[in-house]
């Protein structure tokens, strides 16, 4: 599994007391993020051949886009990032960076609808969508030899669901797993607390009910979904009969990655912070296979794990071209140690 006999051991994440908070550690992060960096974007269709799928890279080098038949051997990293996330989300602009300094190809894999392009068909993307998240590699493993994967919530689920499902067929090398909420039916009872419900939902909810309202739909399900207003009930007006389930119970059930975890045989790192406001039950050891490597942390909230530094200690060099006592690249940097632990070759500049 590794190049190394030693286990896993990466810094811990230890914030000040006072960033300790869970919302403040889900919330604050995006003030954080540093700008976006200037991404190469390519268009590719969906695994139903329906929707547009926007790629954006972060090129460690140029690349040789043409048919020669060789492909690329500097490692790509591609995400799949959350809900109504994109290339622009807080954590694809820190990984997108560290990953370039590491020497590595960056890719952003859009789910449907995300990345500013609309979806074309009926469906538009879900948490155990594991076809899609394997086209997507597909798509890349025509260039690129070595492919690593990050998964971020709702799309770590995927990703997390594709390594237990897909077992040896797995296009990638190795992945991390970071805030997903791999039993979702807990996950959604965890959204309906006071305050999950009064922070996180309109700011998840809102969005994704403006594309379905524009999608080619009844006026019974427009009135249905205008009147929702929990996270749980879109999925069961939308979400699961859009895409085959019964229910919103049936599409938990059946999308959710912790069954499938104790099936994977390649290199997974799975973490999550026990104070996280939206992913319910985690998984243990005994849910796991010996493949994969489960972080568990005290703090750090929903992709959040923003640092706060001393005078020396602090973030230099920054790409937004200044210092800063608070940062969010603990899970670049933990991301990068593990990639470097099972063997990823490093190429810094």
């Amino acid at each position: 599994m590794s190049t190394s006999t030693k286990p896993f051991a990466p810094a811990p994440f230890k914030p000040p007391f006072w960033l300790t908070n869970p919302h403040l550690q889900s919330i604050l992060p995006k003030f954080f993020a540093p700008k976006a960096p200037t991404y190469r974007r390519v268009v590719e269709k969906d695994s139903l051949d329906e929707s547009d799928i926007a790629y954006d890279f972060y090129d460690a080098h140029p690349v040789d886009v043409s048919k020669n038949g060789a492909l690329e051997q500097t490692p790509l990293i591609v995400l799949f990032h959350g809900m109504e996330g994109s290339s622009d989300s807080h954590y694809a602009r820190a990984l997108a960076y560290q990953m370039h300094a590491q020497g590595w190809h960056f890719v952003v894999a859009h789910f449907r609808s995300c990345g500013g392009i609309p979806a074309n068909g009926r469906v538009f993307y879900n948490a155990g969508d594991t076809d899609e998240v394997h086209h997507a590699l597909q798509n890349l493993k025509q260039q690129y030899a070595n492919i690593y994967a990050v998964g971020v919530s709702l799309g770590g689920n995927a990703l997390a669901k594709y390594m237990g499902e897909y077992e040896d067929k797995v296009l990638c090398k190795g992945a991390v797993v970071i805030s997903a909420p791999v039993d979702m039916s807990s996950a959604a009872l965890s959204m309906h607390s006071f305050l999950s419900h009064r922070i996180y939902t309109p700011y998840l909810l809102n969005p994704i009910i403006k594309k379905a309202l524009a999608n080619d739909i009844t006026q019974e399900e427009i009135d249905s979904i205008k009147a929702v207003n929990r996270i749980s009930d879109f999925d069961d007006i939308f979400t699961a009969p859009r895409h085959g389930y019964r229910s919103n119970n049936h599409y938990y059930q059946a999308s959710s990655a912790l069954p499938y975890l104790i099936k994977v045989t390649k290199p997974l790192l799975l973490i999550s912070a026990k104070d996280d406001p939206f992913i319910g039950f985690t998984a243990t050891p005994n849910d796991v296979s010996d493949s994969v490597t489960i972080l568990d942390t005290e703090h750090g909230g929903h992709i959040g794990y923003l640092r706060y530094r001393s005078d020396k200690g602090r973030a230099k060099n920054n790409p937004n071209g200044k210092s800063s006592k608070f940062d969010i690249n603990w899970i670049p940097e933990t991301v990068t140690a593990y990639f470097n632990w099972i063997g990823v070759e490093s190429r810094k500049k």
